[in-house]
């Protein structure tokens, strides 16, 4: 399989609650961040159809979930795909994200990461590493207050 340029990350959440809300964030084997799920794209698989596989294999999230497309956007650097074979010119990626409604669902860690807890918003805002994941999950906790998540 070879490497797709880009990069999705999902933010699982589940309603709690009158109008709660809680959301998951998993702590990584290999640095020990708290991050949302996080994968690339493989072959010529669409960014939706990587967000979905990568929610499988990372938290076992069965194809029947549901998933939102957030706005939120950035770019990664080339370097922290050192296996990726890009042309030379590439120099960052574009990463997408969504939100996967896990009510009722039990997620399961697969071996990169060791540990996902569920956590209201600013426990979770609080935990993770990256601004961008940070800006996913503001947006994503904005449109569940608002009611106005965009399927993907």
């Amino acid at each position: 399989m070879a490497r797709a340029p880009f990069q999705v990350l999902v933010l699982l959440f589940r309603l709690v609650g009158a109008g709660g809300a809680e959301f998951a964030v998993l702590r990584r084997t290999d640095d020990g961040h708290w991050q949302g799920i996080a994968g690339g794209g493989e072959d010529d698989e669409t960014i939706t159809e990587a967000a979905r596989r990568e929610a499988l294999e990372e938290a076992a999230v069965p194809p029947t979930a549901r998933f939102y497309r957030l706005e939120t956007q950035d770019f990664v650097p080339v370097s922290c795909f050192p296996a990726a074979e890009w042309p030379q010119d590439t120099y960052v990626v574009p990463q997408h994200f969504f939100a996967c409604d896990a009510t009722g669902l039990e997620p399961m860690v697969s071996d990169e990461h060791t540990d996902l807890v569920w956590l209201p918003y600013g426990e979770a805002h609080d935990r993770l590493r990256y601004d961008s994941n940070k800006t996913a999950l503001w947006e994503l906790s904005e449109r569940l207050r608002r009611q106005d998540l965009l399927s993907a």
